[in-house]
């Protein structure tokens, strides 16, 4: 037999997600019971060939799920776990499971387990040296968006913060959108938004998870179809306003973030308000019809809003960030790599020189040799240094690093 998961034919690139068998015995295939987020990965089979085990976002965490070949059972393997689990791989006799555990506060280190039962025992202490050093405090905070609907996020307070003090405040948007903020590490960090040194400056950083999100389910995953911009941006401003009335934000000092859908939604919220101080803005999409003709997955944007650009240009504009620049007073740092598939550098480009002209504060750093993004060491420092210096010198504290 063969395990694999598909989607709806032609594919639904948000939508529900199911583990298959396929027998190759007899040619006949059948469907698994769903899991919770429907949109997982597939780790593997358990040794005596009636399970195969697969893994998912479970909200801010991951779950790890058994599902029967037969079709009838689901449970969830790693039920209760407060930490994050990831990178799960089975050995070659389906016997134990070696994965990463960590959280916000928890470096990350290896683990292996008997199949039979989660009960994870440390197997490395790579980061040994750096268990003492004190992280910053996060917890998961939740607020209603748009239509009343409960959004969850992450927020990271300074080190060492005060209760009842205003800080200076960034909104980090991930990409996707089918994207999740979780549990991991905050000095983990390898992209390109160091949330633990914003944390040692004095920044509270808050990362959200809007309609759109994966890990709570098909409905609310595909929630924003057709409605890029419209109540995915509800939900974060509200998320925004909801750390404001916390009495942790600064609202005179506040800054946002985002790369790819990030970047989509940085752009967009510039060209629709005025509150945030500075923005930096990563590899984004600012014009749908554009992106849809130049990218590497022709497919995607047609899934989310339901038809080709040329049958309803007005839709591909008006979910457009680009048709909005006119708005835009915010300074913004746009950061793109040079050899960008996915979302083509032209989309920066567009959206720098609009600003420019416009005489709206506007830098460009652009990277050569990378991709969608950074993956060198040094570009991702220098991605890192860049972020750190455009906020400090927008809402910063002033404070050495």
């Amino acid at each position: 037999m063969i395990a694999y998961y598909s989607t709806e034919d032609p594919v639904d690139w948000s939508g529900p997600r199911h583990a298959k068998i396929y027998s190759v015995a007899d040619g006949k295939s059948w469907k698994l019971k769903a899991t919770p987020d429907e949109n997982g990965a597939i780790v593997g089979w358990t040794a005596d060939g009636k399970n195969i085990l697969l893994s998912e976002a479970n909200k801010t965490l991951n779950g790890i799920y058994v599902l029967s070949v037969d079709g009838k059972n689901i449970t969830e393997w790693n039920k209760g776990t407060t930490d994050l689990l990831g990178a799960a791989s089975i050995n070659s006799t389906g016997t134990y499971i070696a994965f990463t555990l960590q959280n916000p506060s928890k470096f990350p280190e290896a683990y292996i387990s008997s199949l039979n039962n989660y009960s994870p025992v440390k197997i490395t202490n790579i980061n040994a040296d750096n268990a003492s050093k004190s992280l910053p405090k996060t917890e998961v905070i939740k607020w209603k968006g748009a239509d009343g609907k409960e959004i969850e996020g992450l927020l990271t307070y300074p080190i060492n913060y005060k209760p009842g003090t205003k800080v200076s405040f960034i909104l980090n948007v991930h990409g996707g959108p089918a994207g999740v903020f979780q549990q991991t590490c905050v000095a983990g960090n390898s992209g390109t938004y160091p949330i633990a040194a914003f944390a040692e400056m004095g920044y509270a950083v808050l990362r959200p998870n809007p309609r759109g999100s994966s890990g709570y389910g098909t409905e609310f995953r595909t929630a924003n179809r057709s409605d890029w911009g419209g109540k995915d941006f509800i939900d974060l401003m509200a998320g925004v306003d909801e750390v404001i009335k916390m009495g942790v934000a600064d609202e005179n000092k506040m800054g946002v973030m985002g790369w790819s859908y990030g970047g989509f939604m940085s752009s967009w919220i510039v060209g629709h308000t005025d509150r945030f101080k500075a923005a930096s803005i990563g590899a984004p999409v600012v014009d749908l019809g554009f992106q849809n003709l130049t990218d590497d997955i022709e497919g995607f944007l047609p899934s989310y809003f339901k038809t080709d650009p040329w049958n309803d240009w007005s839709l591909y504009d008006a979910h457009s960030p680009l048709r909005f620049v006119q708005n835009v007073k915010t300074p913004v740092m746009l950061q793109h790599c040079e050899g960008d598939q996915r979302v083509p550098i032209s989309n920066g480009i567009m959206f720098y020189n609009a600003l420019r002209r416009r005489n709206v504060p506007v830098r460009m750093f652009v990277m050569p040799r990378q991709a969608h993004g950074p993956v060198e060491p040094t570009m991702i420092l220098k991605t890192m240094q860049t972020n750190v210096e455009w906020f400090e010198k927008h809402i910063g504290n002033k404070k050495s690093f």
